[in-house]
């Protein structure tokens, strides 16, 4: 299956938290659009892997995403290494997706910049001719594939964002993918520990940083990416 744009996080919860609004969009748009995460979280201080997988799989249907995998990386200790890169490097082979989305550069969390990195060097991998691949199960060789962007989206760390995308019309379709993770965000009813992000403030947070960025814009609603290149325009005009 050929994917349009494919969104890597370092955890389930990730793609939804950073770019949730714009995944519903260009699914509203017809775009196909996937989700690879790579660990299953299993080192977060509220509910379990298992839970997450399920949450991860509900998410995934409010979105309507066409497909989701987990490469089952070590949380916390996955590293940027030939064996990770392969993994990163068969899935873009096997999706070809046109613009791949990945964690922030920067962030509160180790994995989340250290995921950014390796997908970014798996995905210029992912394009060399001389590096040979199969899936599990099959014996065919892939073919060659880069994504033409690479787009990181903005999580914890405030970051100056280098686009932003109008997501207006569809925060509401975000907010309820990101709340299917139920163990994981505000539940005054919890008895779990407390983290950092099972905070109310942090799921308002949420809405006024898209809201404020698209203040900022000029709509209702934004979210913000960092690019590896400069952006480049056909026309002045197509600027909002």
């Amino acid at each position: 299956m050929k994917l349009d744009i494919l969104v890597f996080g370092a955890h389930p919860d990730d793609a939804e938290l950073g770019a949730g609004a714009t995944m519903a969009k260009e699914i509203a748009n017809g775009k196909k659009v996937g989700i690879i995460d790579l660990t299953r979280g299993e080192l977060g201080t509220r509910g379990s892997a298992e839970i997450r997988d399920r949450e991860a799989a509900r998410a995934a249907e409010i979105l309507g995403i066409e497909v989701r995998e987990n490469l089952e990386f070590a949380d916390g200790f996955f590293v940027n290494d030939k064996t990770h890169q392969l993994a990163i490097i068969r899935m873009v082979r096997k999706y070809k997706p046109e613009i791949v989305l990945c964690n922030a550069v920067d962030d509160r969390h180790i994995d989340h910049a250290k995921g950014s990195k390796l997908v970014s060097d798996a995905c210029f991998l992912s394009g060399l001719i001389k590096i040979d691949t199969k899936l599990d199960g099959d014996d065919s060789w892939q073919d060659p594939w880069r994504p033409k962007q690479i787009y990181h989206f903005i999580q914890w760390k405030n970051l100056k964002p280098d686009f932003a995308v109008d997501v207006s019309g569809f925060i509401e379709k975000k907010n309820e993918a990101i709340l299917a993770y139920s163990s994981q965000f505000h539940d005054p009813n919890s008895e779990e520990p407390e983290t950092p992000i099972s905070s109310k403030n942090f799921l308002d947070s949420v809405n006024y940083r898209a809201r404020d960025l698209g203040r900022l814009v000029g709509v209702e609603h934004a979210e913000g990416f960092t690019v590896e290149r400069p952006i480049a325009v056909k026309n002045l005009d197509t600027l909002i």
